[in-house]
């Protein structure tokens, strides 16, 4: 069953998804901008230490985000 907790990280997910989409359609970004604040994200959630129950926290994140970089989902590749 989910959480109230993973019910908001979805939604921050496709609020972040959403506006990451809008910046590069008005032109505010270009892709590389975009690709390069995702691989920012993932790196933070790699490199992040502490006990072996938050690493496979942050390890879960940075494979979310990367599979955001690889399916393009955040910036209508072309």
């Amino acid at each position: 069953m989910s959480t109230a907790s993973e019910h908001a990280g979805r939604a921050a997910l496709s609020i972040c998804e959403a506006l990451l989409l809008a910046l590069k359609d008005r032109g505010v970004l270009p892709e590389h901008e975009i690709v390069g604040v995702l691989r920012d994200a993932a790196a933070t959630h790699e490199n992040a230490v502490g006990t072996d129950l938050e690493m496979e926290r942050h390890r879960a994140v940075a494979e979310i985000i990367n599979s955001i970089i690889a399916g393009g989902n955040s910036v209508r590749r072309s």
